[in-house]
């Protein structure tokens, strides 16, 4: 880690945390849940855009997650800043996509995971704008088979009212993140078995359901596509269970 990045990370647990306490008034429930040492992937429902700096600011160790690379990009005052909070709160910079981008983005993670970090993760893959918990993508499993590392579920509730889809300057609003028991999913199988895959998955969909008491969608969460992806995804004969990460 650069001195920069050590900063950023210092700056951002002793003033951002605070102030976003005071904005959200947090409710935390479970944090003895998350390990405090090694490996470990938080997999939680996805409500808001504020979701990632709630799990990270509000979690008793740091935590990674990815967040798309435009936040890194940006020049002048504005690009600074937001390079430093999203580095400081442990955003990892990725291109959206699926296929190979989607394959690159896991093992960005993995690679967390290899060092022994904490890692979150949305397997619904986009937010729910409906409210419902959707179908989780297989790619928390391929981390969780092949790293060997334990899946803590979270529920995030509120956070859709702190900054809801659309808005861009966040709200007070009263936040509740619970940190369910960590679940082990070595039983499932091995990670390039696609049943193991799935079945590991539901798993922890049903626990982060249980968390966050939403209702099932029973459906993956596909943003709406234009003609031509459509067209696109046909001919790379996408499938809907594949390890897919969409960062925000």
């Amino acid at each position: 880690m650069s001195g920069s990045t050590k900063f950023a990370t210092v700056l951002s647990r002793a003033v951002v945390t605070p102030l976003a306490r005071l904005l959200w008034r947090p409710r935390i429930v479970g944090r003895r849940n998350v390990p405090k040492h090694g490996a470990v992937i938080l997999a939680s429902n996805h409500r808001s855009f504020i979701d990632s700096p709630a799990i990270t600011l509000m979690a008793p160790r740091k935590v990674s997650f990815l967040a798309k690379q435009e936040y890194f990009t940006g020049t002048g005052l504005r690009g600074a800043v937001s390079r430093a909070f999203f580095g400081g709160i442990g955003a990892i910079g990725v291109e959206r996509g699926a296929g190979s981008a989607a394959q690159h983005a896991l093992d960005l993670g993995l690679e967390r995971l290899e060092a022994g970090e904490a890692f979150a993760i949305y397997p619904e893959g986009t937010r729910s704008l409906d409210g419902r918990l959707y179908k989780g993508r297989t790619g928390v499993a391929w981390l969780a088979l092949t790293s060997g590392a334990p899946v803590v579920p979270v529920a995030l509730t509120g956070t859709e009212d702190v900054q809801p889809v659309g808005s861009k300057v966040p709200r007070f609003a009263k936040v509740t993140i619970e940190f369910g028991k960590p679940l082990d999913l070595s039983s499932f199988g091995e990670a390039s078995s696609g049943r193991a895959r799935r079945h590991a998955t539901d798993a922890v969909m049903a626990a982060i359901q249980e968390l966050s008491g939403q209702e099932p969608a029973n459906a993956y969460n596909n943003p709406p596509a234009s003609i031509v992806e459509r067209v696109k995804q046909v001919l790379r004969r996408d499938d809907p269970t594949t390890a897919a990460i969409e960062p925000d």
